[in-house]
């Protein structure tokens, strides 16, 4: 067991991403007993203390099999038809499965719009977090049944690293028909070497993975930009089978299953680099000389009771800056509320808000998680 992969048996969170050629068994029909062993594992990590995300493709091709069709459909419409019929099928077979070991699901339905907009993003977040504490599992899938072409992911294996990255997990395991990714085309290359590790956004590691093509060699590639991205938030890849026994299971404690692609930062040093580089900010406030203080040496979360003045006019999930009394720059954060809402909390107990506001989203202005100091 190498060190790095001796680390994912610490992981608090894990988001796991389905495919729908494991689902359907390459079209053949739902893997309902491959469905039930997934759960199983899933259920077994979750009550082993481990919070996880399932990400899962498929509903196009339930919703085919349960009206009868052979031939994908290529108009948009009947696609996202299909999709809202098979998303039924789909989500009844994840809380059946589930609830055999005593474990609820949620269902949480994504577009890009909603992982672009911060206010958006802020509300999935916080919703994820509440089913995460509930000890639900939140099984995702984009909103097929909404989206155009125009704002669609293009694929589960992105939609998957920006959950990674929405819910701030660990680790992003990404199950396929292959046992990871290998030096060459396996299937045109005999003696092709299967890849353990590697860095997240190696350039050497993309050229494996076939042309330059959308989808690369058996969806490969997408994979490997899926694990950047995931990547920029601190979290781990692992790309493996679904169809090698015990998986999950496996690789969350430390086996050399699959390919395992570490970032190249810390999960807390890459999203405290993405909130400093953010050139958009959108308003301030002024902190009296107690929260500059604390925020400056002990990084805490910034609470209404220690701000003064709000200047601009921001909405929630829009970057603020902390300025102290003098006007100097103290951090800079994602806002939990916006600027009227902020002139209107500032000065005050968070336990205040909800009275104040007639409701409470947060009791911190700006979380320690969502901010970085300058």
């Amino acid at each position: 067991m190498s060190e790095t992969r001796q680390s994912l048996r610490q992981t608090r969170r894990c988001v796991v991403k389905i495919g729908s050629a494991l689902l359907t068994a390459n079209g053949q029909g739902v893997n309902t007993a491959a469905i039930q062993d997934w759960v199983a594992q899933m259920a077994g990590l979750r009550q082993g203390g481990t919070e996880l995300i399932l990400v899962s493709s498929g509903a196009v091709a339930v919703g085919m099999q349960r009206m009868g069709r052979r031939e994908r459909p290529h108009a948009l419409h009947d696609l996202q038809a299909m999709a809202a019929i098979g998303q039924m099928g789909l989500v009844q077979l994840y809380e059946s499965a589930f609830q055999r070991h005593g474990l609820h699901t949620a269902q949480v339905l994504l577009t890009h719009d909603d992982l672009t907009d911060r206010k958006r993003y802020l509300n999935a977040r916080t919703t994820l977090r509440t089913l995460l504490g509930l000890g639900v599992v939140p099984v995702i899938n984009e909103n097929d049944t909404v989206v155009t072409d125009e704002i669609r992911f293009g694929d589960n294996d992105t939609l998957a690293a920006l959950v990674a990255n929405l819910a701030e997990a660990e680790l992003l395991v990404i199950l396929t028909d292959q046992a990871g990714l290998y030096d060459k085309d396996p299937v045109r290359h005999t003696g092709s070497v299967l890849i353990a590790e590697g860095m997240a956004g190696d350039e050497h590691l993309m050229a494996m993975a076939g042309g330059s093509g959308v989808f690369g060699r058996g969806g490969m590639r997408t994979k490997l930009v899926a694990a950047e991205k995931a990547a920029r938030s601190g979290a781990a890849t692992v790309i493996a089978s679904g169809l090698e026994a015990a998986v999950l299971e496996r690789i969350l404690a430390g086996e050399a299953v699959g390919t395992y692609l570490r970032p190249s930062r810390g999960r807390i040093a890459a999203r405290k680099q993405w909130l400093a580089s953010q050139a958009r900010v959108r308003g301030r406030v002024v902190l009296d000389a107690g929260a500059a203080k604390v925020l400056r040496e002990a990084g805490r979360s910034l609470l209404p009771v220690g701000v003064t003045a709000v200047e601009g006019d921001f909405s929630r999930g829009e970057v603020v800056a902390c300025v102290d009394e003098g006007g100097r720059e103290v951090a800079r954060g994602l806002v939990n509320y916006s600027a009227s809402e902020t002139a209107r909390i500032m000065g005050q107990a968070s336990d205040a808000i909800e009275s104040i506001l007639g409701y409470v989203d947060e009791p911190e202005l700006i979380h320690r998680d969502n901010m970085v100091v300058v």
